[in-house]
Protein backbone atom coordinates (compact mmCIF):
# COMPACT_ATOMS: atom_id res chain seq x y z
CA UNK A 1 0.00 0.00 0.00
CA UNK A 2 1.01 3.92 -0.58
CA UNK A 3 0.92 6.62 1.96
CA UNK A 4 -1.85 7.77 -0.01
CA UNK A 5 -4.04 4.89 0.97
CA UNK A 6 -4.57 5.93 4.43
CA UNK A 7 -7.30 7.69 6.15
CA UNK A 8 -7.28 11.34 6.29
CA UNK A 9 -7.27 10.41 10.06
CA UNK A 10 -4.29 8.46 9.89
CA UNK A 11 -2.30 10.36 7.62
CA UNK A 12 -3.01 13.20 9.63
CA UNK A 13 -2.07 11.64 12.81
CA UNK A 14 1.07 9.74 12.11
CA UNK A 15 2.54 11.20 9.16
CA UNK A 16 1.38 14.89 9.86
CA UNK A 17 2.50 14.80 13.47
CA UNK A 18 5.83 13.20 12.09
CA UNK A 19 6.40 16.46 9.65
CA UNK A 20 6.18 18.96 12.33
CA UNK A 21 8.94 17.86 14.20
CA UNK A 22 11.49 17.09 10.69
CA UNK A 23 11.26 14.92 7.97
CA UNK A 24 13.25 12.14 8.40
CA UNK A 25 11.01 11.24 11.02
CA UNK A 26 8.15 11.31 8.56
CA UNK A 27 10.65 9.18 5.65
CA UNK A 28 10.10 6.13 8.17
CA UNK A 29 6.37 6.35 7.97
CA UNK A 30 6.04 6.37 5.22
CA UNK A 31 8.44 4.01 3.99
CA UNK A 32 6.51 1.64 5.99
CA UNK A 33 3.68 1.77 4.77
CA UNK A 34 5.08 -0.06 1.04
CA UNK A 35 5.58 -3.19 3.82
CA UNK A 36 1.61 -3.16 4.49
CA UNK A 37 -1.67 -4.90 3.15
CA UNK A 38 -3.97 -2.37 4.45
CA UNK A 39 -4.19 0.25 7.34
CA UNK A 40 -4.78 -1.73 9.89
CA UNK A 41 -1.33 -3.69 9.62
CA UNK A 42 -0.30 -0.04 9.13
CA UNK A 43 -1.60 1.13 12.08
CA UNK A 44 0.16 -1.87 14.06
CA UNK A 45 3.40 -0.91 12.30
CA UNK A 46 3.52 2.50 13.05
CA UNK A 47 2.89 2.01 16.46
CA UNK A 48 5.75 -0.10 16.82
CA UNK A 49 7.99 1.57 15.02
CA UNK A 50 6.89 4.17 17.39
CA UNK A 51 7.82 2.38 20.44
CA UNK A 52 10.65 1.47 19.40
CA UNK A 53 12.34 4.58 18.67
CA UNK A 54 11.20 5.55 22.35
CA UNK A 55 13.43 2.49 23.33
CA UNK A 56 16.28 4.02 21.43
CA UNK A 57 19.63 5.54 22.97
CA UNK A 58 21.72 8.35 22.26
CA UNK A 59 23.49 5.96 19.57
CA UNK A 60 20.81 4.32 17.59
CA UNK A 61 19.26 7.60 17.24
CA UNK A 62 21.96 9.27 15.81
CA UNK A 63 21.87 6.61 13.26
CA UNK A 64 18.30 6.76 12.67
CA UNK A 65 18.24 10.60 12.07
CA UNK A 66 21.48 10.27 9.98
CA UNK A 67 23.69 12.03 12.71
CA UNK A 68 21.03 15.01 13.31
CA UNK A 69 18.48 13.78 15.66
CA UNK A 70 16.37 16.24 17.24
CA UNK A 71 16.21 16.84 20.62
CA UNK A 72 14.83 13.98 22.56
CA UNK A 73 12.47 15.72 24.48
CA UNK A 74 10.98 17.07 21.55
CA UNK A 75 11.32 13.77 19.71
CA UNK A 76 9.11 11.99 22.58
CA UNK A 77 6.99 14.42 22.81
CA UNK A 78 6.26 13.82 19.31
CA UNK A 79 6.30 9.84 19.64
CA UNK A 80 3.60 10.32 22.38
CA UNK A 81 1.59 12.31 20.43
CA UNK A 82 1.64 9.80 17.52
CA UNK A 83 0.99 7.23 20.02
CA UNK A 84 -2.28 8.58 21.54
CA UNK A 85 -3.17 9.48 17.75
CA UNK A 86 -3.28 6.13 16.70
CA UNK A 87 -4.81 5.38 19.90
CA UNK A 88 -8.16 7.56 18.81
CA UNK A 89 -7.17 6.40 14.96
CA UNK A 90 -7.97 2.59 16.26
CA UNK A 91 -11.72 3.68 17.93
CA UNK A 92 -12.60 4.79 14.45
CA UNK A 93 -14.37 2.06 12.82
CA UNK A 94 -12.50 1.44 9.36
CA UNK A 95 -15.92 2.53 7.95
CA UNK A 96 -16.41 5.74 9.58
CA UNK A 97 -12.70 7.37 8.67
CA UNK A 98 -12.33 9.65 5.35
CA UNK A 99 -10.18 8.89 2.25
CA UNK A 100 -9.64 11.26 -0.13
Amino acid sequence: MDTDDLSTESYHGILVEAEKLTHDLTLYYGLLSYDCKDETEYIDKAYKLTREIMQADDYELDDLFWGNPPEKHKLHFTLKKIIANIEKIKIIPIEKRHYD
